[in-house]
């Protein structure tokens, strides 16, 4: 006899209208079975048990299986041989068959009210080649429960920054976000748990904040708490999706995945709610995303090396030769790498995902040929104000002026005036082809007064006194304090 679970899934699965077929499939039941059960859910047999071969030999079956729990029928066979046993293959295979049934649970399947729930997991899919490497490739399935709409991304990463682009990516799809987001006992979400008590990883929850979602993890070595996702979702992609496909580069996969996600999985009709995901989902019941998203790329400082670049992610990417030495700030997603000094964009370049690559712009190559020696200090602490200062100064140095007065003259305007208002004169003047620091300084004589009002300290030591100091990127501390929350 089956237990009172299977029964009460019977009878709930027949109220929810499902035919003794589909039911019977679902439940790994017989068609009689169900019936039966359907018929009368309570019945009291009298059975009479006749004497086993098995008998005198079941304690040290459970003996052997207690040490592999997966060994076969005839390995136990072979082990019951010298003890005496002269049974059959086939009443063992049963024996074990049903030793084996008694140890599955049965599992009562609870559905979501609409925007209520989603179920997030990783899937593991080989990896892509690019040249002589190779990058492993992983999926993240987004579920909504109650639809079984269905997202899904490929990256090269599971870390921190790849789970969280792949979450914001999610509920972009989705226009909102759950009141809860089922996850597993990933370190990314979870880095502690002693049964009830869970301890969840704080950029995890940082970054769910905003959009009001709490999270929710299974119990250990429990995943049908998320079947939907991982026996529904991951599955579903592993076989439908992923066989008989070939990929030239993680944007092809991607590609090709939201292809079939929008054409097929989304489309077809579900075996559990006999409905279309896309017909059955209901956006308006999500919450709504917040209007100002969280910036969830790859996030890194880096110092420039003498041959101007910055090292990332096993490549090398160029910046302008002017900031040799300097430390700037990497943002980085699955396209594109951003790299900014003093929170402005120096070089945008394109992710390679090759080991060992030197990513060059022609630009910060041209640059350096210029100025093979590298910039004086004051120049170098003008070039970071952007590229229209660049430019300018580039004309600059092709007239007569000297070039060391006009460029200190420009540094003590830009103390007195302040960055923003130096970088827009530098804009009018060039717009005019006005070149020199005395044009600059009565741009901004007419349009504003100095904001210092007492001279700075004079020292006797004139070296002293040119001493100049970047000023401080906010970004930099940004990225110092997500590094300090990373967990090893």
């Amino acid at each position: 006899m089956i237990d009172e679970r299977t029964i009460f899934e019977i009878h709930r699965l027949h109220n929810e209208g499902l035919s003794i077929r589909k039911i019977a499939r679902k439940l790994s039941l017989s068609r009689d079975s169900v019936a039966k059960y359907l018929d009368n859910p309570v019945r009291n047999t009298i059975r009479f048990e006749r004497p086993s071969k098995l008998d005198p030999f079941k304690d040290e079956i459970g003996r052997l299986l207690e040490i592999s729990p997966e060994a076969s029928s005839e390995v136990i066979r072979q082990r019951l041989v010298p003890l005496g046993f002269d049974g059959g293959s086939t009443i063992l295979k049963d024996y074990l068959r049903t030793l084996r049934a008694s140890k599955r649970r049965a599992f009562i399947r609870f559905e979501s009210a609409a925007g209520e729930q989603m179920q997030v997991d990783w899937g593991h899919f080989g990896s892509l080649t690019y040249g002589n490497t190779s990058r492993k490739l992983s999926c993240l399935a987004m579920i909504e429960s109650h639809s079984r709409m269905l997202y899904l991304e490929f990256t090269h990463s599971q870390r921190q920054e790849a789970l969280h682009r792949a979450l914001l990516n999610g509920f972009l799809f989705f226009n909102g976000a759950p009141r809860t987001l089922v996850v597993d006992n990933m370190i990314t979400a979870v880095i502690e748990r002693d049964g009830p008590l869970i301890r969840f990883n704080e950029a995890f929850l940082s970054f769910l904040r905003p959009f009001k979602t709490v999270p929710r993890a299974c119990n250990v070595r429990s995943p049908h708490e998320k079947g939907k996702v991982e026996k529904g979702a991951i599955h579903y992609i592993r076989y439908n999706f992923w066989p008989l496909r070939f990929f030239k580069d993680l944007a092809d996969v991607q590609s090709q995945a939201n292809q079939w996600r929008d054409q097929i999985a989304n489309v077809r009709r579900h075996n559990t709610t006999a409905e279309k995901p896309i017909e059955r989902f209901r956006p308006e019941t999500l919450l709504p995303l917040p209007p100002n998203l969280p910036d969830c790329r790859d996030l890194e400082v880096a110092t420039v090396h003498t041959d101007f670049c910055i090292h990332f992610d096993a490549n090398t990417y160029t910046v302008p030769p002017h900031l040799i030495g300097k430390e700037v700030t990497v943002k980085a997603d699955h396209q594109t790498v951003t790299i900014y000094f003093k929170d402005e964009v120096v070089a945008n370049h394109a992710r390679s995902w090759l080991r060992r690559h030197r990513a060059e712009l022609p630009s910060h190559c041209e640059a350096a040929q210029r100025h093979p020696g590298g910039y004086s200090d004051e120049a170098a602490a003008l070039m970071g104000l952007g590229e229209p200062v660049k430019a300018y100064l580039e004309r600059f140095a092709a007239t007569d002026l000297p070039l060391k007065k006009n460029l200190q003259r420009l540094l003590a305007l830009k103390d007195d005036y302040g960055s923003a208002a130096l970088c827009d004169a530098i804009t009018q003047a060039a717009a005019h082809n006005a070149i020199g620091a005395d044009y600059i300084e009565n741009i901004l004589y007419q349009q504003m007064a100095p904001r210092r009002i007492h001279p700075p300290v004079h020292l006797r030591d004139e070296a002293l006194n040119r001493i100049r100091l970047d000023e401080p990127s906010l970004a930099e501390y940004d990225a110092f304090i997500l590094k300090r929350k990373k967990i090893p």
